[in-house]
């Protein structure tokens, strides 16, 4: 979800503007995705990259963090959304961790999954799952995916960048080996659910081979 600085640069504003335009943006497709009939949505929200940035700009981000989970949490449960997190978030301010579980907990029957990254990394991701694997035997591609934060959820079929950037930014590595990739000039604030719709059919017309001919 890359773009929310630049969005706000354009215009004169303030970097948390463009952050808080970003999560009416997430509010905007969680709300359309049941006509959609997608089985899991990932969202990259925060990496662990993101601890360089600024003190005041990583606080903004982690306060709206705070407000989106209180604002929306009784909206997930009556949508029938699950709320599922990857990475290190554990880590994060015991408050929002005890919000996260929270959140986890009363969401864990809905129908469709919403995936957040969270201080996430997927070099990262791989290291751990490589050391789990290796403390129960053998390393292999099959026991490391089976340790991976994702190995409950579906494969990724279809990987969207916004805001005109052509590069993963260590987001789902591993996952990525034979997704497909879109890389769309929208910046993230802008993004709707019509342009994910277009993504998808964009998608649908794609041959997917996995090697093969």
């Amino acid at each position: 979800m890359d773009g929310n600085g630049r969005w706000a640069k354009k215009r004169g504003l303030p970097r948390a503007v463009g952050h808080q335009r970003g999560v009416e943006a997430v509010r905007r497709l969680v709300r359309g995705l049941e006509p959609m009939n997608l089985e899991c949505l990932t969202l990259y929200a925060f990496s662990s990259e993101n601890w360089k940035r600024s003190h005041d700009e990583v606080d903004d981000l982690m306060n709206l963090m705070r407000k989106f989970i209180k604002s929306d949490l009784e909206e997930f449960v009556a949508n029938g959304v699950k709320l599922k997190i990857i990475g290190d978030w554990q880590a994060l301010a015991p408050d929002i961790v005890a919000m996260l579980e929270d959140a986890l907990a009363r969401t864990a029957n809905g129908r469709q999954t919403l995936a957040v990254a969270l201080n996430y990394g997927g070099k990262h991701e791989i290291a751990r799952a490589a050391a789990k694997a290796a403390a129960k035997g053998a390393v292999t591609p099959e026991t490391i995916e089976a340790e991976l934060d994702t190995h409950d959820l579906p494969p990724l079929d279809l990987l969207i960048r916004t805001s005109g950037e052509i590069r993963l930014s260590n987001f789902l590595l591993w996952q990525a080996a034979y997704a497909e990739m879109l890389f769309v000039d929208t910046l993230w604030p802008d993004f709707k659910p019509e342009h994910l719709a277009q993504a998808l059919d964009d998608f649908a017309r794609r041959e997917r081979r996995y090697g093969g001919r």
